[in-house]
């Protein structure tokens, strides 16, 4: 890796954080909402605590949604802990929050990690908010420190392979000053 690299990371997560700094990405596990979870079908392995939905699954919390052909909740003695969703493509929406506009993400896979306070989309992974996109083979957001990092894929060098992002000018300014 060239140094020049690095470079680009860090310039890349700066500013992917700064157009992503409104609502968190995730479900709120301390909300009174529920999350309800519909499927074709279900399998509960209450022992291991995995429950696993096939089938045009959809999930709910509030007006957050995420769609997928199947996924895996995961449960440990605080609760709820993981979600992994996968799809052609999974689809995450969260709708407008705190002035922010609607999140649109979409990935082959989706992973919420309640522990790291992260949610993963990998494959073809695109998220949309606020006229800004950000397209990436594997794209992490740390939900508490909202902090975004972004992957290319490893197989090409250039083109369809790298990370791309289109970042809408602040409103209100002219020449960067307000």
């Amino acid at each position: 890796m060239k140094p020049s690299d690095n470079v680009m990371r860090k310039v890349l997560a700066i500013t992917l954080t700064a157009s992503l700094a409104g609502p968190a990405l995730a479900f709120d596990l301390n909300s009174d909402v529920p999350i309800t979870v519909s499927a074709d079908s279900a399998r509960l392995d209450d022992g291991k605590g995995i429950a696993t939905y096939t089938g045009a699954v959809e999930l709910v919390q509030g007006k957050t949604r995420l769609t997928a052909e199947q996924v895996v909740l995961y449960r440990n003695a605080q609760g709820l802990n993981r979600i992994e969703a996968e799809g052609s493509p999974a689809r995450y929406k969260q709708p407008v929050t705190n002035g922010e506009g609607e999140t649109d993400a979409k990935a082959q896979t989706i992973t919420w990690s309640a522990s790291d306070k992260q949610l993963t989309f990998e494959r073809e992974a695109v998220i949309k908010q606020n006229g800004n996109v950000f397209r990436g083979d594997i794209i992490h957001y740390d939900t508490e420190r909202r902090v975004v990092t972004a992957e290319g894929s490893k197989d090409t060098g250039s083109g369809p392979g790298r990370v791309e992002m289109v970042i809408q000018p602040r409103s209100g300014t002219i020449n960067g000053n307000p």
